[in-house]
């Protein structure tokens, strides 16, 4: 009994020292006394200064400003390191000249920093006026070593052969501490797959077995709390193929696994598939159930007069001579008269041109002749062989008196008239007088009409 109530004698203290410590926090809280740091977490490096910031404020007076700096590790009691009241400053001698503070700043100054200096610091600030106001915050420091380059190294150096051979990277740093690794490759993260995995450490990277997939460009990538190194890049060989094997030519026709060829043309074949390393290349001709090789090498020439007319099958062999694999790729050669279909096509797309050039000629001569024509037409050659004569000739002409037998003045008669000096028509001195029926005018008239109105003034001429 006795023990018991010693118990709850003890609980009832303790409860009652742990409202005051609420209360008394609570009061700060409300006057307004806070104490702020940028992080709760800070990393350092060694052999470096490390500076802890820290911020406090209040709302009431002070007479007085205590700080106290306190440093712990894991499973052991916190150790004093300094303290100030207002501007005085009272150091642990055992740390004076590590730890400096400049009151009423409560930042603290660690210089050199060491990894015995890894731990939590605590720092608290009294307030003194009408009461005492207290706050406290606590500050996690690590410290490390600058990580350095890292370096990969591969083996097997020499290479591994696809599905056959395992590979294994592994990654070297001589200096840091709490290094992480990282496997990038094409600067994007290493998974775990089914033929990937990685070391405890992650520090080494199996491949098993390797395949093309795996070829790339892989880094290592270091960093630990203070620094980050990142390996020069390594490729891994890995040998593969052959795969995609195909033939393709620079001329003629290609369906499917034929070829069309010219009639006297020369077509040059080239045999290409994807393997590391490159294949060796040899061309096969099947002629008459016989096979044999014709050529080494990823080209080859064919020329149609070489080629029966008959189909002919090629066979392009492509080898690797380190994985030991090998494909290939049969492909027949067919000689037709494509020429004379392509000339036939072209005289097709020329016979426009042809026309429109024909039709083009038939106009330009056509227009020629016209204007020969127009130029030397035969009433001009008249008038000009007309115009020639002299004007005696025309006076000679005789007229219509003095005839019996009116049947005797039929024939051709030519009236012409002659212009003179000033541009007007002059007729000759003697003419044919005019009669009831035909009149001055008339004299102007064609040969027709002067042979047609001959017999009317015949009839009305008197003896």
């Amino acid at each position: 009994m006795g023990q018991d109530a010693f118990m709850e004698s003890f609980r009832s203290t303790v409860g009652i020292f742990q409202c005051k410590i609420y209360l008394l926090l609570l009061a700060g809280a409300c006057l307004g006394l806070k104490v702020t740091v940028p992080s709760r977490t800070v990393h350092g490096i060694r052999g470096q200064a490390l500076y802890l910031p820290v911020h406090y404020g209040f709302h009431t007076p002070a007479s007085d400003i205590q700080i106290i700096w306190l440093f712990e590790r894991p499973h052991t009691m916190p150790k004093y390191l300094l303290g100030s009241v207002n501007e005085s400053v009272v150091p642990d001698l055992e740390y004076q000249h590590k730890f400096t503070m400049m009151p009423p700043n409560a930042s603290l100054l660690i210089n050199p920093l060491q990894f015995t200096d890894e731990g939590n610091y605590i720092v608290k600030v009294n307030i003194q006026g009408n009461g005492t106001l207290s706050a406290s915050q606590k500050i996690q420091v690590t410290v490390d070593d600058p990580v350095t380059k890292p370096v990969v190294q591969i083996q097997p150096s020499s290479g591994a052969v696809e599905y056959v051979g395992n590979m294994t990277l592994t990654c070297l740093v001589e200096e840091g501490t709490r290094v992480a690794y990282q496997w990038l490759k094409n600067k994007r993260p290493v998974r775990t797959s089914s033929t990937t995995s990685f070391s405890l450490q992650n520090n080494t990277l199996h491949i098993a077995p390797v395949t093309k997939e795996d070829i790339g460009n892989y880094t290592c990538l270091v960093k630990n709390p203070v620094s980050e190194m990142e390996s020069d890049i390594i490729m891994p060989t890995i040998y593969y193929g052959p795969y995609g094997l195909q033939v393709n030519s620079d001329k003629g026709l290609k369906v499917g696994e034929v070829f069309t060829v010219d009639t006297g043309e020369a077509i040059l074949f080239y045999c290409s598939a994807d393997s590391y390393p490159p294949n060796t290349y040899s061309w096969i001709r099947r002629t008459d159930n016989t096979t044999y090789v014709i050529k080494h090498g990823p080209h080859l020439e064919v020329t149609s007069e070489k080629v029966a007319q008959k189909p002919t099958d090629y066979v392009c062999c492509a080898y690797n001579n380190v994985t030991g694999r090998r494909d290939e790729a049969h492909f027949t050669v067919i000689i037709t008269s494509v020429g004379l279909e392509k000339l036939a096509q072209k005289g097709k797309s020329l016979s426009p041109l042809a026309s429109i050039t024909g039709i083009s000629l038939f106009l330009i001569i056509s227009m020629c002749l016209l204007f020969l024509w127009k130029k030397y037409q035969p009433y001009k050659v008249i008038k000009q062989k007309l115009e020639g004569r002299p004007e005696t000739e025309y006076r000679k002409a005789q007229t219509f008196s003095g005839h019996e037998d009116a049947l005797e003045d039929f024939g051709i008669y030519e009236f012409v008239a002659f212009p003179d000096a000033a541009g007007v028509l002059r007729m000759p001195s003697r003419s044919v007088p005019a009669s009831d029926g035909v009149s001055g005018q008339d004299l102007n008239s064609t040969i027709y009409e002067v042979i047609q109105h001959i017999p009317a003034q015949q009839h009305d001429c008197p003896e």
